[in-house]
């Protein structure tokens, strides 16, 4: 048995600031690890080609994939090239493409939030639309900005949740209300991936990979904001989290072998 809290690797972004790049994670997804699933997160640089997949995760109980400002290159899924102006983020996508695929097969929990869900998509086989705002029949599901910094992550629409799936089961509702600041989204999804929520309008905001040893699963909204105030979003941290203390016990026993 071991005490300590479970660590969770979370990659971060690499962006210019002012003059200098910067190896970035939002503070709310670090402090719903810590406050919502109770394990310590550590920051993982986005340099290309700098680790070993397979020993960075040993090393790790659990993974965390964040939103971002920024796209999976398309190239990655065989998409067409992204309007010019898009932020791409290549340094990212060299490290988190190979590390859940990996992190799945090696039974190490995986929780993707926003980019993180499309990432996820895309690492395992499927592919995004770009702007599922020009796609007839979708909504436009990209943040208010007229609302403002806080606003911006207000709950907009509803989300129904598969019944008999993960999130049903964990959750105990048909139905949830969650915030929506994404302009893409699955297009094909990943093989093996089963949907666990849908916005109204069609648009998959939940998949999980049940082949997977433990908790692997991808949600399209920011679960990780004023994460304290809502009970859904605490819940699924919280299972992820209790994911995580099971590989750290796992991990712990072994070594005592």
């Amino acid at each position: 048995m071991t005490s300590r809290k479970p660590i969770i690797a979370v990659p971060c972004d690499r962006r210019v600031v002012g003059d200098y790049y910067w190896h970035l994670v939002r503070e709310e997804y670090l402090r719903a690890a810590v406050d919502a699933a109770e394990c310590a997160p550590v920051l993982i640089p986005a340099f290309a080609g700098l680790y070993d997949i397979d020993d960075l995760l040993e090393r790790f109980d659990g993974v965390m994939l964040t939103g971002s400002l920024s796209n999976v290159e398309p190239h990655h899924y065989e998409g067409q090239p992204s309007e010019p102006g898009t932020m791409h983020d290549p340094a990212r996508d060299s490290i988190t493409l190979p590390l859940i695929p990996a992190a799945i097969e090696q039974g190490v929990p995986v929780f993707g939030i926003c980019r993180g869900f499309q990432e996820m998509n895309v690492a395992l086989g499927g592919t995004l639309h770009q702007k599922i705002h020009e796609i007839p029949g979708y909504n436009d599901h990209r943040a208010d900005e007229s609302r403002g910094p806080q606003g911006r992550f207000d709950e907009v629409h509803d989300v129904d949740i598969e019944r008999g799936s993960y999130l049903h089961s964990l959750l105990g509702k048909d139905r949830i209300r969650v915030n929506s600041l994404h302009g893409q989204g699955v297009d094909r999804l990943a093989p093996g991936a089963i949907v666990e929520a849908r916005a109204p309008d069609g648009v998959i905001e939940a998949f999980r990979m049940p082949k997977a040893r433990d908790f692997a699963l991808a949600v399209q909204w920011h679960p990780e904001w004023k994460v304290m105030m809502n009970p859904t979003s605490q819940a699924m941290f919280r299972a992820f989290g209790d994911a995580a203390r099971k590989r750290a016990r796992e991990r712990a026993e072994r070594r005592v072998r």
